[in-house]
């Protein structure tokens, strides 16, 4: 029963070791966000995202730094954690994979394995940027075309073949037909700017009543 009790008293935590596994977190997490703002393939805004990875990492760390020691602050932190539910769902693939990074590199501060985490942090990331020089990105698509103009019976394929005409590659993504307005959003592929005016200055003479606009991808959800 004693030992019991001596368990369950927390040791002292070393504010020195802290200090260090902090500032360490701190170099290491920077740089996966950097590496994940630059490098990074999700549709979401990376920069925004890449924005709480120094901070979950830094969080990690202080929470296995303060319950390592301690059953019952261990015991209490499972108790804490089953009743959290969090409402943002994690939609791209590869945020999740940021994610563990992130927080795996705060298990391993915070358990005072600082050598191991900072070899992994490199082999990872390593092994990424050698996978993306070898495996480049494909060409995409990236312009979003949206169309609103008044319906005809011809309107609809007037559009598909303009596009066919001064676009690469078309990808209808919706299609809405309200009180004989139709809306249409395309994921488009243009060679250049020139060939953007071009498509635009067609679709302006075909459909003079229409409304057009172009969304590039990159700029407003990749970061």
């Amino acid at each position: 029963m004693q030992d019991f009790l001596n368990q369950t008293t927390p040791a002292p935590l070393a504010l020195d070791a802290l200090a260090v596994n902090l500032l360490l977190a701190i170099a290491l997490s920077s740089l996966l966000a950097w590496y994940y703002t630059q490098y990074g393939k999700s549709l979401s805004n990376r920069s925004k995202f890449a924005n709480i990875l120094p901070v979950l990492t830094l969080t990690t760390v202080l929470v296995i730094s303060v319950v390592k020691s301690s059953l019952a602050l261990s015991l209490g932190l499972v108790g804490a954690l089953s009743i959290v539910r969090f409402r943002t769902a994690i939609k791209e693939p590869e945020e999740l994979i940021f994610l563990f990074i992130a927080i795996a590199v705060g298990l391993g501060l915070g358990a005072d394995q600082r050598l191991p985490t900072l070899i992994a942090v490199i082999v990872i990331l390593g092994y990424l940027a050698v996978r993306s020089v070898l495996m480049p990105r494909p060409q995409k698509s990236n312009l979003f075309l949206n169309v609103m103009t008044p319906d005809g019976d011809t309107t609809f394929s007037e559009i598909n073949q303009l596009l066919l005409q001064h676009a690469s590659a078309a990808d209808l993504r919706r299609l809405d037909h309200s009180n004989g307005t139709l809306q249409a959003t395309y994921l488009v592929r243009v060679p250049d700017d020139n060939g953007l005016a071009t498509l635009m200055d067609a679709l302006k003479g075909q459909l003079p009543g229409g409304e057009f606009s172009f969304v590039e991808q990159d700029n407003t959800l990749g970061g």
